[in-house]
This record gives structure tokens, sequence and C-alpha cells, in this order.
């Protein structure tokens, strides 16, 4: 899977979308219902970190797979979409599949 721009991107992406699933499904309601304000900080900052190395991956994508723009986008917005990430990584895991095969 870390062999390829796609299989790293895939792999990134699976990461940072659980981050983000235990950012908002965990930390936010330890924060606001159990007054423990560093799960936030803890999480959020991971989140941070795998965003980042998320778009360091899509970019390197972009450009080593031409890909337009328009699938950039799209690539990026699933990523702020909770859940985002993992209908995105289906897509990507059939598109490399095919490349496999060809």
């Amino acid at each position: 899977m870390l062999h390829t721009p796609i299989g790293r991107l895939r792999f990134i992406g699976l990461i940072e979308g659980i981050s983000y699933l235990v950012l908002l499904g965990i930390a936010m309601p330890l924060k606001y219902l159990a007054d423990m304000p560093k799960a936030v900080t803890i999480a959020g900052s991971l989140h941070g970190l795998f965003f980042v190395l998320f778009m360091l991956a899509l970019a390197h994508v972009f450009f080593a797979h031409r890909w337009s723009i328009l699938r950039a986008v799209g690539a990026f917005v699933a990523s702020l979409v909770p859940f985002g990430n993992f209908v995105l990584d289906a897509h990507l895991k059939k598109e490399e599949n095919a490349m496999k095969r060809s």
C-alpha cells in the first residue's frame, strides 16, 4: 500500500479520517461534557499533523498522476467531511487495483 503515491494517500487518508472521528466523537464530548479540554488539545494536534500529511500526499498524487484540479479539490473536500476519507479510499482502491491490472 505504501509503495505508490495513491497507496500513501490512501494510508494517510485513513489515519486522518480516524483522527477526525476521534476528535469529533471522543475529544469534543470529553471537553464539553466531562470538562477535559486536554483531550481536544491532543487529538486536535494529531489531527492537524495528519491533515498536513494528507495534503502533502494529495499534492504528490496530483502531480505524479496528473489529476485534474477538480479531482484534487474533490479529494480535499472529502477530507473535510466526516467519513469522507473512507469513501475516497474506496474510490482510490478501485483505481489502484485497475492500475495494477493494466
